[in-house]
């Protein structure tokens, strides 16, 4: 008789709990629904003044802006242009992050919308379009969304709630600024979270959320490679030592890299060299040619292996030219975006419930692009995961990529990536206030 009391009273305690969570959850979904009209004119107005990295300036007074009407507390200059927002919940608990990044990139934009940006800026002597091809503008408005309907829930929240919102995702980090700044000041202490979740917008059926246990991206080196042989007249090559010869040679040596020399089974890996300056006119081979371009790996004895073979592929060919050869290292390379496989499974539920259905969570392979979002998955578990924003009309393999010029959001799906940044955070302090 006892035990069976027992079992219902935990069967009645775990329908409360399921009941707690379908109201909550039903919550989240209207204040994000009533609320996608305003994130959908954040994001356009983003889109419409677009800042490269380390220059936004109007997107970051515009967060602090907002931030501030929610009465959050807020800390700006971070990193340059970071700003952090601060929510602390009415119930005590941990600490959680959520970051989105800000920064635009040098395209010039071709998609024709209304709000469509027109943008010129001055870089070094260079007059350079800007625009938001990669979607950050989405990244922040849909954070601001978070944080509203967030705001308008405090008094649920087990916890504190820090928005992250970044500059210069796309700069390198050796140079100033980003994820690397962002933590070398100090934006995970004070208060401290124990996890930080993130996403990303990428071709794919709007509104499902992509997600990948693990790797999820690349790590990122950049690769530059220094050339010395003998200038010479175009005519003569003879009489010199041709380093633009050579440099094809090492292209294509280190294209068969990939192919020839590492194994496919152990994680793919990318060898690409973009960039190459020589002479400036076509009848000189020059005495120097400089080679620049990236390796993509996912895992560091993937990315070792890597380096080893091209320092000695571009070392021998050059010693059998009789010229001079130098790689130079990245001293601050992308470290793997790795997703914690056991965060990853404990907010799976979330994302199932933030997208509305199992079918619209897709587990997907990695992807060699690299992300800096990966500096604080260094110091903290983290997961980051992507948003489908393919127009409704348009297939996934048909949608312009990142970075194209005819890059676009269907806004529709920005409702989704609110919820799901609002549930998994819920989710998370939820569960740690229960351990």
């Amino acid at each position: 008789m006892k035990n069976r009391m027992f079992i219902a009273l935990i069967v009645g305690i775990g329908l409360q709990s399921a009941e707690g969570a379908a109201s909550l959850d039903a919550q989240i979904a209207a204040r994000a629904q009533t609320l996608a009209p305003q994130v959908i004119a954040w994001r356009r107005q983003i889109h419409a003044d677009p800042e490269l990295s380390n220059e936004e300036e109007h997107t970051a007074a515009l967060v602090a802006g907002e931030l501030r009407k929610l009465g959050m507390e807020v800390h700006m200059g971070i990193a340059h242009h970071g700003v952090i927002g601060v929510l602390h919940g009415g119930m005590p608990g941990g600490v959680v992050a959520l970051r989105a990044d800000m920064d635009a990139l040098p395209v010039e934009e071709k998609t024709g919308l209304p709000f469509a940006s027109r943008k010129t800026e001055k870089t070094g002597d260079r007059l350079v379009h800007v625009a938001h091809a990669c979607g950050h503008d989405a990244h922040t408005a849909m954070l601001l969304g978070a944080a509203t309907v967030l705001t308008a829930m405090r008094q649920r929240i087990p916890g504190t709630i820090k928005f992250i919102f970044q500059p210069a995702e796309e700069n390198h980090p050796a140079n100033d600024g980003g994820a690397r700044m962002m933590v070398a000041q100090g934006v995970l202490t004070d208060p401290a979270p124990t996890a930080i979740f993130g996403l990303h917008v990428r071709p794919g059926v709007a509104g499902t959320l992509y997600y990948t246990s693990g790797a999820a991206m690349a790590s990122s080196d950049d690769l530059s490679i220094s050339l010395t042989g003998k200038q010479t007249h175009g005519a003569m090559p003879w009489a010199g030592i041709d380093t633009i010869t050579l440099s094809a040679q090492i292209i294509e040596a280190l294209n068969a890299i990939s192919s020839r020399q590492l194994d496919p089974a152990a994680g793919p890996n990318v060898i690409t060299i973009a960039t190459l300056h020589g002479s400036e006119r076509s009848n000189i081979i020059p005495e120097t040619v400089s080679l620049g371009g990236v390796l993509r790996t996912l895992s560091p004895a993937a990315r070792d292996s890597a380096i080893t073979r091209i320092r000695r592929t571009v070392s021998d060919l050059a010693d059998s030219w009789g010229a001079k050869a130098e790689v130079l290292p990245d001293d601050e390379p992308y470290p793997v975006t790795f997703n914690d496989p056991t965060l990853t499974a404990r907010m799976l539920p979330a994302l199932v419930r933030a997208a509305g259905t199992t079918e619209r969570v897709v587990s997907s392979p990695p992807v060699m692009a690299s992300e800096d979002f990966a500096f604080y998955q260094e110091k903290i578990p983290g997961l980051y995961f992507f948003l489908g924003i393919s127009p409704a009309e348009v297939s996934m393999e048909e949608t312009p990529p990142n970075h194209s010029p005819y890059f676009t959001v269907n806004e529709a799906a920005l409702v989704v990536g609110v919820r799901a940044y609002v549930t998994v955070s819920m989710d998370y302090l939820r569960q740690e206030a229960r351990r």
